[in-house]
C-alpha cells in the first residue's frame, strides 16, 4: 500500500489527512508486464535459434537418408546413418518445441470437436501411461468446438498428461474435462490474462504433488524443470503456452503442494463454417516424379541436399539462389512444372512475393513453400495463407515426396 499525509488549518487547528492507496492491483499488472516482457524476449531468441537449426537438421537429415539408402549392402554402416537421421529428427522436435514457445510455429486451424478429442485421447493414454495412473473424462452440455490446430492440441494435452504422470509417482487420477465457458469484463480479477469473450476451455488435473508458488510461477519459462538431468528438457510447459497464445488463447496452471495441479487451456470457440480439413497422412512409400522443379534456395548447403533429394525422386532439378534468380529461370525454361522456394530469402524478395510474380509469368503455376520458422510478419497471425502448402524444415523423404505430388495434383484439379 501506499500512505500520503498532508496537513491543513481548520478553524484555526492544524489536522492531518492520511490517504492509504491499496496497489495491489497495479504490483499485478507490473508483475505481468515484466513477465510477457521476458517471454517475449526470450521467445524472439528462441525462434531465431529454431530457424537456423532447422536449415542445419535439414542437411542432417537429408544426407543421412541418402547415406542409408546408398548403405542397404552394409546394415553394419546403414545402422550409423540410421542413427543419425533419428538424432536429427529428436533435433528436430526440439526446435518445433521452441518455435511453439516462441509462437512462430505454422497453425494450421480447424473446427475440433473436444468431446471427441477427450474420447480419443483417453485410448491414447491408457497405452501411453502407467497402470497405476486412473483416467477419466468430463465433458460439458452441448457440442464444444474449437478453433484450433489438432495435432497440437494433442500434444499439448499429452504433454500436460505426462507432467501429471511424473508428479504422481505412486500412481494417482488423472481427469481431462472440456466445456464452454464466457469470460464477462469484471472476470478480470479471476482471468487476468484471458481477454473476455467465449471459449472452450480444456483441462487437465491431477492430485499428484502439485507445485509451491514459486514453480507454479515458473512453469512456463523454456528450458525451466525441477526433473533431474536427463529426465526433462524444460520445454514441454513453454510449448503449450506458447500453442495457446499464438491460437488466440491462454494457459493458465493452478497447483499446491501436496494437493495437486490443474492445467487450463482456453481457446477460441469455433464457429459455424470455419472448418478445415486435416491433411492427408504420409504414405509408407515415397511417391516418385518426372516433372521439372524449380528450387529456390540460398542457403548452399541446403539448396544441393534438397536437389540431391528432389532428383533421387526421379524430377528434373533446376536450382536458384533468390527471387531475382528464379524468375530468371522461370522466364527462359518454359518446361518448369513447380516452383519450390523457400519462405525467408535475402535480395529483397520472400517466398510469397516471388510466388505472386511467378504467377504472373506463368499462371496457374503450382508452388510449394517451405521454412524453418513462420515468422507472423510473413504468416499472418502465424497462419498459412490460404490454399498454400507449406513444408515445415527439416522434412523426411516421404513428406518432402507426397508434398511435391499433393502440389502438382492440386494444379491440375479444376477450381
Amino acid at each position: 500500500m501506499e500512505l500520503s499525509v498532508g496537513q491543513a488549518r481548520q478553524d484555526g487547528e492544524l489536522i492531518f489527512v492520511g490517504i492509504v492507496h491499496d496497489l495491489t492491483a497495479r504490483k499485478l499488472t507490473e508483475q505481468q508486464l515484466q513477465q510477457a516482457q521476458k517471454m517475449e524476449t526470450v521467445g524472439q531468441l528462441s525462434g531465431g535459434i529454431a530457424h537456423d537449426f532447422n536449415n542445419l537438421l535439414t542437411v542432417i537429415i537429408g544426407n543421412a537418408e541418402h547415406l542409408s539408402e546408398q548403405l542397404k549392402a552394409r546394415p553394419d554402416l546403414g545402422r550409423f546413418a540410421d542413427d543419425i537421421c533419428q538424432s536429427g529428427e529428436r533435433g528436430a522436435e526440439l526446435t518445433q518445441r521452441l518455435l511453439a514457445f516462441s509462437r512462430r510455429q505454422l497453425l494450421r486451424p480447424q473446427t475440433i470437436d473436444c468431446r471427441s478429442l477427450l474420447d480419443s485421447m483417453f485410448k491414447l493414454l491408457k497405452r501411453t501411461l502407467r497402470e497405476d495412473i486412473e483416467i477419466r473424462t468430463t465433458s460439458g452440455p452441448g457440442t464444444i468446438l474449437a478453433f484450433a490446430d489438432r495435432a497440437q492440441l494433442e500434444s499439448a494435452v499429452l504433454n500436460l498428461a505426462l507432467n501429471a504422470q511424473d508428479a504422481m509417482p505412486s500412481g494417482g487420477h488423472l481427469t481431462l474435462a472440456t466445456e464452454l465457458i464466457t469470460i464477462e469484463d469484471d472476470d478480470g480479477a479471476v482471468h487476468r490474462e484471458v481477454a473476455p469473450g467465449s471459449y472452450v476451455l480444456i483441462a487437465v488435473t491431477d492430485d499428484g504433488e502439485g507445485m509451491t508458488p514459486e514453480v507454479a510461477a515458473r512453469a512456463f519459462e523454456p528450458f525451466f524443470t525441477t526433473k533431474e538431468v536427463g529426465k526433462g528438457s524444460g520445454l514441454g510447459l513453454s510449448m503449450v503456452y506458447g500453442f495457446a497464445k499464438q491460437s488466440g488463447g491462454h494457459v493458465s496452471i493452478y497447483s499446491e503442494a501436496g494437493l495437486g495441479t490443474t492445467a487450463r487451456i482456453y481457446l477460441p470457440r469455433a464457429s459455424t463454417g470455419r472448418s478445415q480439413a486435416d491433411l492427408p497422412d504420409g504414405e509408407d512409400t515415397a511417391p516418385r516424379g518426372y516433372e521439372t522443379v524449380l528450387i529456390v534456395e540460398d542457403d548452399p548447403f541446403v539448396r544441393s541436399s534438397v536437389i540431391r533429394r528432389v532428383e533421387a525422386l526421379g524430377y528434373r532439378v533446376v536450382a536458384a539462389v533468390n527471387g531475382k534468380d528464379a524468375l530468371q529461370q522461370l522466364q527462359g525454361d518454359p518446361g518448369i512444372d513447380l516452383l519450390f522456394t523457400d519462405i525467408v530469402m535475402p535480395g529483397g524478395m520472400s517466398g510469397w512475393e516471388l510466388a505472386d510474380q511467378a504467377r504472373r509469368v506463368r499462371p496457374g503455376l503450382p508452388v510449394l513453400f517451405t521454412s524453418g520458422y513462420a515468422l507472423e510478419t510473413l504468416v499472418e497471425q502465424g497462419r498459412a495463407q490460404a490454399r498454400a502448402a507449406v513444408l515445415t524444415k527439416p522434412y523426411r523423404k516421404v513428406e518432402l515426396a507426397q508434398r511435391l505430388r499433393d502440389a502438382l495434383a492440386a494444379a491440375v484439379v479444376p477450381s
